[in-house]
């Protein structure tokens, strides 16, 4: 079977050792396994409480501001209005937001959560209407009992999907980075040629998937890993322009750009800006295990 994106064979990757184990079993289309760490029931619905609570008083504020612009206005264009006003707020505001943000509100903004794709990647229009519209009919409101159906299906969910969840093909991760790591500058492995690089042009499906095959590259047959490693790095050439030194292995290549994109994100968050410089370290150790196999 043939796998799109890197093109390669999934039947000439090893299988993982019984001491590996993973958050949620997921296979990406570039087939390396993705630990996503699924958001709790809790987190999950203090973020809806969030949002349904801005949502309402978004609703309740307009219709308000409908009654005293228009008192005597008739009846059944009054009915026609709310309604609108209901569906605007309620359905087009909530999708629109999640997509403008690619899975974000400001519930999952406040509780460090993002709505993903099964496969890890980043919700379109689509995911986003069908949850938004599973949500006011069947979660929620019309069928929902106030919530009582989400609640429900969440519960006995074991990635505390929601029916919307479950129409779309989407589940809720935790992203937040509560705080930066201790000693994140020396950790982060940052290389010189890095620091300069434009990181913008990063794809959120690119960034995970880098992400997730060096998690699990231990797990790979050597043949395999260097293969996917090249392949991601002809990605970087391709998408985001990144040019790397020639002698540079591919994992280390994908590790120093990783490293260079947490240790900004990390300096974001603390207001320490990262430093311009990363002074050479003499190469005492042993072979890299970036190497490729002989």
């Amino acid at each position: 079977m043939r796998r799109r994106g890197l093109g390669i064979r999934t039947e000439q990757i090893g299988q993982e050792p019984s001491n590996v184990k993973s958050v949620s079993p997921i296979v990406s289309g570039e087939a390396v396994h993705l630990d996503l760490r699924e958001a709790t029931f809790a987190s999950r619905a203090v973020a809806v409480f969030i949002d349904i609570i801005v949502q309402l008083m978004l609703l309740f504020t307009l219709v308000g501001i409908l009654f005293a612009a228009a008192p005597d206005l008739d009846d059944a264009l009054y009915s026609a209005i709310v309604i609108l006003v209901v569906v605007l707020t309620m359905i087009a505001l909530p999708v629109a937001v999640e997509t403008l943000t690619r899975g974000r509100s400001l519930g999952k903004f406040a509780m460090g959560l993002r709505v993903v794709r099964d496969d890890g990647g980043p919700v379109r229009f689509r995911h986003s209407l069908i949850r938004g519209l599973a949500g006011f009919f069947l979660d929620f409101w019309v069928l929902g009992f106030f919530g009582a159906v989400a609640m429900i299906v969440s519960l006995l969910s074991p990635r505390h999907k929601r029916v919307g969840d479950y129409l779309a093909g989407t589940v809720v991760v935790r992203e937040r980075l509560t705080r930066p790591p201790a000693g994140w500058q020396a950790q982060a492995q940052r290389q010189e040629w890095t620091r300069t690089l434009d990181l913008s042009r990063l794809t959120p499906d690119l960034v995970l998937t880098i992400r997730q095959f060096l998690s699990r590259a231990n797990a790979l047959r050597p043949e395999a890993r260097h293969r996917i490693a090249q392949g991601l790095v002809q990605q970087l050439i391709g998408i985001a322009g990144i040019v790397p030194p020639a002698d540079h292995p591919p994992e280390l290549v994908l590790d120093s750009i990783l490293a260079e994109r947490r240790a900004r994100e990390a300096a974001r968050f603390s207001g320490v800006a990262p430093p311009t410089h990363i002074p050479d370290t003499p190469n005492t150790g042993p072979q890299s295990p970036f190497a490729p196999p002989k």
